[in-house]
């Protein structure tokens, strides 16, 4: 369940900052990219501030 949460906000940071950059000022586009870099660390590190805190929430699996 964690898993599918951390895709859905990635996702949606994703098109957000992609909308707030054609819409609103270029320097939304940096959010996209600080998701993408985030992304692909934690797919190195498998280490996801996000994860993190989901389960201090009390989420668990």
């Amino acid at each position: 369940m964690k898993e599918r949460i951390v895709r859905a906000v990635a996702g949606t940071l994703v098109l957000l900052s992609l909308a707030l950059s054609i819409f609103v000022d270029i320097n939304w586009v940096w959010l996209g990219i600080f998701v993408g870099v985030n992304l692909l660390q934690s797919s190195v590190t498998k280490f996801c501030p996000l994860e993190m805190i989901l389960t201090r929430f009390g989420m668990k699996n």
